[in-house]
This record gives structure tokens, sequence and C-alpha cells, in this order.
């Protein structure tokens, strides 16, 4: 299986989605998966299954934050992205994988848990509840959609992410805190590492050859 990575930088949310679609209807007609990494100025998300009161501010004053708010059509509550946030998309065929959603999901959550251990961070997955952890706190939020068995949306990783911002939500509708690798580093982390390092591991894990 061979997938493309893309690194799209520094994009508005609405503008990524709408790139994200165009390969969805791309690999639907017979196309390659794609592999892309990318950041987000501020911006709440609000999934399939958001309910208000993982809001902890109204619309309004939250956008006086200079965070946008969008609702898409991903699983999920809430989640934030923010600059230092690094986020994967995953446009792929799952007619490869036996449409089997939930087990490409604990892929997912097997990749992250694996790039965090290759950094010295020990983090799990917790039965019930998507995404990655460090003890207590969240890491790793994932939330995904599908077409016609392609996938979209994906993962979003704390790297340097300014944490505050999560003050604003219950972030994927849950009483937790948010944490990130430069938290538990101590210091920043390079992106372009974490980026490489996540391309690494995705491969192996899914067995496909990565193209740029």
């Amino acid at each position: 299986m061979n997938i493309i990575v893309e690194d799209w930088g520094i994009i508005d949310y609405t503008l990524a989605y709408q790139r994200q679609k165009s390969l969805v209807q791309e690999i639907i007609a017979g196309g390659t998966g794609h592999l892309i990494f990318c950041e987000h100025p501020p911006v709440l998300t609000l999934g399939r299954t958001f309910t208000e009161g993982s809001l902890l501010y109204t619309k309004e004053e939250i956008e006086q934050r200079g965070v946008t708010v969008q609702t898409v059509d991903r699983g999920g509550d809430v989640t934030l992205h923010a600059p230092g946030q690094l986020v994967v998309y995953v446009i792929l065929d799952l007619n490869l994988f036996k449409r089997d959603l939930k087990g490409y999901l604990e892929k997912l959550e097997q990749v992250a848990v694996d790039l965090l251990k290759e950094f010295g961070i020990l983090a799990v997955s917790v039965p019930g509840k998507r995404g990655v952890f460090v003890k207590a706190d969240k890491i790793i939020s994932i939330g995904v959609g599908v077409r016609k068995w392609v996938s979209y949306h994906g993962v979003g990783i704390n790297v340097n992410t300014d944490l505050s911002l999560f003050s604003l939500i219950k972030p994927c509708g849950l009483d937790v805190h948010m944490t990130s690798m430069a938290k538990l580093l101590g210091r920043p982390k390079d992106m372009d590492e974490v980026k490489k390092k996540w391309a690494e591991i995705f491969s192996k894990t899914f067995k496909g050859e990565m193209t740029s």
C-alpha cells in the first residue's frame, strides 16, 4: 500500500477540511491514500456527539479570545486545535482493512502510544475513552469521519500546545486535564522530529510505503 505524505504547515481549519474532502473523493475514485501533517490557528471543533455543556463559555466569549468555533462531521465531542499541536489527517481506504473502523482507531492509538514511547513518554489508551493518556492526563485526541469507507480527520498531538486554551472546554466532553510533550519533557520539542517519527511508526503499523 502506497501512502503520500504531505505537510500543509499552518493552515486555516476550513481550508484544510475542504482539501480533505477533495482527497476523499479522489480515493473513492481509486486514488492513493494520504498522510497529512499540519497545524491550525486556534479553533474549537464540535464533533457529532457534541453537547453544549462541553463549552465552558459562550461562543461569543470564546471568539473574543481569538478562538473560532466550527461544527464538523467527525466522531467525538469538542476538541481544540492550536499552533504547537501537530494535527495528523489520515485519508485512507478502509476497504484495505476489512472495513474495520474499530480496528483502525485502535491502530491509530497504538501509533500514538509508540510515538510517545520514542520520546521517553509512557502513555496508554483507555478502554471506553478514545485518545491517549499519560496517567490521568490526556495528551492525544483522536476523532475520525468515514465516507464510503474512506477515512478523514484524524489525530491531534499536543507537542508544544498552549495548554491554557483548553480551559475553554471540557476536552472531548471529559473532566480531564490536558498535557503536552513539552510539559512532560520540560522543554519544547522539535515538530519536524515528531512528524518524522510518526510517519515511520505509521508506516510499520499500517504496512504502507511512504512517498512525498
